[in-house]
């Protein structure tokens, strides 16, 4: 094998551990056997209908084992696993469809009416859908074929569509061999990834994740692929949404050690079933609460560990085009916002010369990352070229997230570069005002933007959805925001709002939510 390929390493763990559990979901349980042998089964029937190597087969459903049936399937055949947003409509999933060259499309029932219509204006061959037609499919074919003879490749890609709030999804493009040492490194720094069937036989495995965000995204996705590469089990609930007591009754149903959520998105939801139900649960083997994507409230924090003093809350830092570091807290710890320090791989870069910003020096800089990172963006040389960039010989990700560096050589992030508020020619970086706010006990969630103001340029405007029962009102914001931003920073409307209507990973629709507060703000 040329570099590592998650589909060699599955097939090798699923004859050395065939009947540990490889998938769960409800009653359902896949073996690591199973597993294997149903997605070469889904090779072979995807193949007959036209999937060949260098393709791409594309994935739109919720959490349920036929997701990862297929991106396995996928990666045997040597296409590229795409992933579709299954709350897109007609046009957005074509859109994906098309610009991915997708040859095959395996959807869930209720999102077969949007597959098909949008599948028919573009090139794919194979339309699937789970259950039935899924089964009978998989009964009527063989578990090997003339797509067996050619060996899953290191340089095989991984398609992972992301954004779509600020403009069209754009393909990232990772390499099998990158991706799946960029997850090692992240836990692992300064290591390499072992044999893992050598591992395996040596007693160790990953464990058992829970993903709660949806496998469309890259938190959860990681996340699973990672533990599979590790011989361990992945817990689905196949189900939109959150429902957090599900998810607790999970987490305790089938033993699960690691639960990976995005941020007080669903940290705040979790911990509120907690303080209702505080003798409910009896957690035998969770160890660690693994977080991305979304600030995770220090108070939030304080109040999982409370309930669970056993566990530890990882902060993860990174983004579909490049994963970064992790930093950790535990019972006893002073909680704060997430630190995560500069190291060989992750620094803060000077937006026009690429040197590192000097720590204590209060200059703000790009967060970039380097080593193994994508390729680019699938058809966008611009935006590949804007993303991914060289200085002095070294290749950079950097996705756009700002912050400075302290005097202790530890990372202040200050948020999304394209979010950031320009007022009266003060930067504003709306990532800060919201920890501000989301101090305040009254606030469930929150969201700063900027709107249109003729005199400064941009007002910062925050939009407030408050925690049930709490009685909040501007006045009250702004005081709470006045004793703790500077003047400029403080948002001039706070505008209460039944909800904010985040993505399923927890992702704000930041075209919509301005919109809103132009509209709202006057």
């Amino acid at each position: 094998m040329a570099g590592w390929n998650f589909a060699a390493v599955w097939a090798r763990l699923a004859r050395e551990v065939p009947e540990r559990e490889a998938l769960i979901c409800g009653e359902r349980v896949v073996t690591w056997a199973a597993f294997d042998d149903r997605a070469a089964r889904l090779a072979s029937c995807l193949y007959e209908r036209g999937a060949r190597p260098g393709g791409a087969v594309a994935i739109d459903m919720t959490n349920r084992p036929e997701y990862l049936e297929t991106f396995f399937a996928a990666l045997k055949l040597g296409c590229a696993p795409v992933n579709v947003n299954y709350r897109y409509l007609v046009d957005e999933t074509r859109y994906v469809l098309s610009d991915s060259h997708a040859s095959a499309v395996v959807h869930a029932p209720e999102l077969g009416d949007v597959v098909r219509e949008a599948a028919g204006a573009t090139g794919v061959a194979a339309v699937l859908e789970t259950g039935g037609p899924y089964e009978a499919a998989l009964a009527a074919s063989a578990p090997h074929g003339e797509w067996a003879a050619r060996e899953p490749d290191g340089d095989d890609l991984v398609l992972l569509y992301t954004g779509g709030t600020t403009g069209l999804p754009k393909g990232v493009m990772w390499r099998n061999d990158d991706l799946y040492v960029a997850l090692w490194h992240m836990s692992r720094p300064g290591t390499e990834p072992p044999d893992p069937v050598e591992a395996v036989r040596a007693g160790k495995r990953a464990g058992t994740i829970l993903p709660g965000s949806p496998l469309m995204h890259g938190t959860a996705l990681w996340g699973a692929l990672s533990t599979l590469a590790g011989g361990g089990t992945v817990v689905l609930i196949d189900r939109p949404g959150l429902d957090a007591e599900l998810v607790w009754d999970e987490v305790e149903r089938t033993d699960v050690e690691l639960l990976s959520i995005v941020g007080d998105v669903f940290a705040r939801p979790l911990l509120a079933a907690l303080d209702e139900h505080p003798d409910r649960w009896r957690f035998r083997r969770l160890r660690a609460i693994l977080s991305s994507g979304v600030t995770w409230s220090p108070e939030v924090k304080a109040g999982l560990l409370r309930h669970l003093p056993e566990v530890t809350l990882l902060d993860s830092l990174g983004a579909s085009e490049g994963l970064m570091t992790r930093t950790a807290s535990t019972a006893g710890d002073d909680i704060r916002p997430a630190r995560f320090a500069v190291n060989e791989r992750v620094k803060v870069l000077d937006e026009v010369t690429g040197r590192p910003v000097a720590p204590g020096s209060g200059e703000v800089g790009m967060i970039a990352v380097t080593g193994r990172i994508p390729i680019g963006y699938l058809n966008d040389p611009e935006k590949s070229a804007a993303t991914f960039r060289t200085f002095d010989g070294v290749r950079y990700s950097i996705p756009g997230d700002y912050g400075s560096v302290d005097a202790d050589g530890t990372i202040r992030l200050l948020g999304r570069g394209s979010a950031c508020i320009n007022t009266g020619g003060e930067k504003v970086y709306p990532e800060e005002v919201e920890l501000v706010l989301r101090e305040h006990g009254g606030v469930a969630d929150c969201v700063v933007v900027g709107v249109p103001d003729e005199r400064f340029g941009e007002r910062v405007v925050a939009l407030v959805e408050a925690q049930a029962g709490a009685d909040l009102d501007e006045t009250e914001l702004d005081a709470w925001c006045r004793e703790r931003l500077a003047g400029y920073k403080k948002p001039r409307r706070f505008l209460l709002v039944d909800s904010l209507r985040r993505s399923a990973a927890g992702k704000a629709d930041y075209r919509y939510l301005c919109d809103l507060a132009a509209r709202l703000a006057g």
